[in-house]
Protein backbone atom coordinates (compact mmCIF):
# COMPACT_ATOMS: atom_id res chain seq x y z
CA UNK A 1 0.00 0.00 0.00
CA UNK A 2 1.17 3.52 -0.70
CA UNK A 3 2.10 5.85 2.10
CA UNK A 4 -0.84 7.84 3.42
CA UNK A 5 -0.59 11.56 3.90
CA UNK A 6 -1.67 13.29 7.09
CA UNK A 7 -4.83 14.43 5.28
CA UNK A 8 -5.56 10.85 4.18
CA UNK A 9 -5.20 9.65 7.76
CA UNK A 10 -7.45 12.45 8.99
CA UNK A 11 -10.16 11.55 6.49
CA UNK A 12 -9.89 7.83 7.28
CA UNK A 13 -10.15 8.58 10.98
CA UNK A 14 -13.35 10.56 10.46
CA UNK A 15 -14.87 7.88 8.23
CA UNK A 16 -13.93 5.16 10.73
CA UNK A 17 -15.60 7.11 13.50
CA UNK A 18 -18.73 7.52 11.39
CA UNK A 19 -18.90 3.83 10.52
CA UNK A 20 -18.37 2.86 14.16
CA UNK A 21 -21.14 5.18 15.34
CA UNK A 22 -23.54 4.00 12.64
CA UNK A 23 -22.86 0.38 13.54
CA UNK A 24 -23.47 1.00 17.24
CA UNK A 25 -26.70 2.91 16.58
CA UNK A 26 -28.00 0.22 14.24
CA UNK A 27 -27.26 -2.44 16.88
CA UNK A 28 -29.12 -0.42 19.52
CA UNK A 29 -32.09 -0.07 17.16
CA UNK A 30 -32.00 -3.78 16.35
CA UNK A 31 -32.14 -4.61 20.06
CA UNK A 32 -34.87 -2.04 20.76
CA UNK A 33 -37.31 -2.61 17.90
CA UNK A 34 -40.26 -4.89 18.61
CA UNK A 35 -40.95 -5.60 14.92
CA UNK A 36 -38.86 -8.66 14.11
CA UNK A 37 -38.47 -7.76 10.43
CA UNK A 38 -37.22 -4.26 11.22
CA UNK A 39 -34.91 -5.60 13.92
CA UNK A 40 -33.43 -8.08 11.43
CA UNK A 41 -32.94 -5.29 8.88
CA UNK A 42 -31.14 -3.14 11.47
CA UNK A 43 -28.91 -6.09 12.35
CA UNK A 44 -27.98 -6.43 8.67
CA UNK A 45 -27.29 -2.71 8.41
CA UNK A 46 -25.06 -2.92 11.49
CA UNK A 47 -23.16 -5.82 9.93
CA UNK A 48 -22.60 -3.81 6.74
CA UNK A 49 -21.23 -0.87 8.73
CA UNK A 50 -18.98 -3.26 10.65
CA UNK A 51 -17.64 -4.72 7.39
CA UNK A 52 -16.83 -1.26 6.06
CA UNK A 53 -15.19 -0.32 9.36
CA UNK A 54 -13.02 -3.44 9.26
CA UNK A 55 -12.01 -2.82 5.63
CA UNK A 56 -11.02 0.77 6.39
CA UNK A 57 -9.20 -0.25 9.55
CA UNK A 58 -7.26 -2.83 7.57
CA UNK A 59 -6.10 -0.03 5.26
CA UNK A 60 -4.42 1.53 8.28
CA UNK A 61 -2.56 -1.69 8.97
CA UNK A 62 -4.86 -2.67 11.82
CA UNK A 63 -6.33 -6.07 12.36
CA UNK A 64 -9.99 -6.83 11.86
Amino acid sequence: MTNLTAKDLDVLTHVLTGEEMACKKARVYANTLTDAALAAEMSEIAAQHEQRFNALYAMLGGRS
